[in-house]
């Protein structure tokens, strides 16, 4: 049963894998169509697009998850708290491992530093408020739904910004420039806007399926594992939810596009920051456990030494290995 649990696992990191390739076709495609920086193609049309699974595996496990609501609540946690530590540690270091053999441990790294800049301010706030509101009494309702929509309201802020900022970026160069032609016109249909939003829906579709998947896979694999669906979805979910981001961002920043491949991944911190805790706050009971605590400590360490690079004038391939280090402290702290 455990093989047959993660077989299916294997099966849907295969689909997003491919849904990743298929969705970034697009999203460079429509930025290029629309005239719109790669801050806001990277940062908020493909942060917000490959958060999609990230979205779908707490809604869908509170709404319709297993039989047991302790689990889909411990799996929704898992999944909403997991994406920014999996993203700030893991995905940020791969990214860089992905690009060492060509700029070596020295290399610079170079995304436009305003909008990376804006990114991890907004998400060291958010999530700052995100930890914080675990200590609220869950009786305090009020208070909780308050704080909900204020993190709603500041990635409202965060977006405006975002594309406020646009213009200036694309006559500085920051454009977005499709890499190759749409999938879909490969294979006969017309290159339009048309196609175009197609593809999108089709990336997304997939997505949106692994997400599903990877529920019912982690809620087996815990029970035969015997570990808690808590720190089973922290570790599990987040690689699989998650990839679209690695995969995109590594795609991209091999290519040279440093700006896109970090604006993908510190966007969606962002929206994860934001969005994802909002609705943690809203339908579960939002509680300092160890694995949660730790976590967000991780989570903001690792974001704020990437602030702090970016402050110093430069970064370079070597820093991030410093996140790739916190995330194995991670799971070395959680399983002694």
């Amino acid at each position: 049963m455990l093989i047959a649990d993660f077989g299916e696992l294997l099966v849907m990191l295969v689909i997003i894998l491919i849904a990743a390739d298929v969705f970034t076709n697009a999203l460079e495609h429509l930025g290029e169509r629309l005239g719109i920086s790669e801050g806001v193609t990277g940062s908020l049309f493909a942060a917000v697009g490959t958060a999609m699974p990230e979205s779908m595996v707490p809604i869908l496990a509170f709404f319709a998850g297993g039989s047991n609501p302790a689990i889909n609540e411990e799996i929704g946690v898992g999944a909403i708290l997991g994406a920014p530590l999996m993203l700030s540690t893991l995905s940020l270091f791969l990214m860089a491992l992905s690009v060492l053999n060509r700029r070596g441990l020295a290399g610079h790294l170079r995304p436009e530093r305003t909008g990376l800049a804006r990114d991890l301010n907004f998400f060291l706030v958010a999530f700052a408020i995100a930890a914080g509101a675990l200590f609220i009494p869950h009786e305090a309702r009020g208070v909780q739904s308050l704080l909900a929509v204020g993190m709603l309201a500041i990635y409202f802020l965060y977006a405006l910004m975002t594309v406020r900022a646009s213009a200036d970026l694309v006559r500085n160069g920051h454009a977005t420039e499709a890499h190759k032609e749409m999938y879909l016109c490969r294979i006969g249909m017309p290159d339009n806007m048309i196609v175009v939003v197609l593809q999108i829906a089709l990336g997304l579709a997939l997505l949106i399926l692994g997400a599903k998947g990877f529920i019912h896979g982690v809620e087996q694999a815990s029970v035969h594992l015997g570990v808690s669906a808590l720190f089973l979805s922290l570790l599990i979910v987040p690689i699989a939810t998650e990839l679209p981001e690695k995969v995109n961002s590594i795609l991209w920043i091999r290519r040279g596009k440093d700006t896109m491949a970090f604006g993908n991944i510190t966007g969606a911190m962002v929206f994860q920051g934001t969005v994802l805790p909002a609705i943690g706050l809203l339908l579960t009971p939002w509680m300092p456990r160890k694995e949660v605590l730790l976590g967000i400590i991780v989570a903001l360490a690792a974001s704020a030494w990437l602030r702090y690079c970016l402050a110093q004038g430069r970064l370079v391939v070597w820093q991030l290995m410093l996140n790739g280090m916190l995330y194995v402290g991670y799971i070395v702290a959680m399983v002694i």
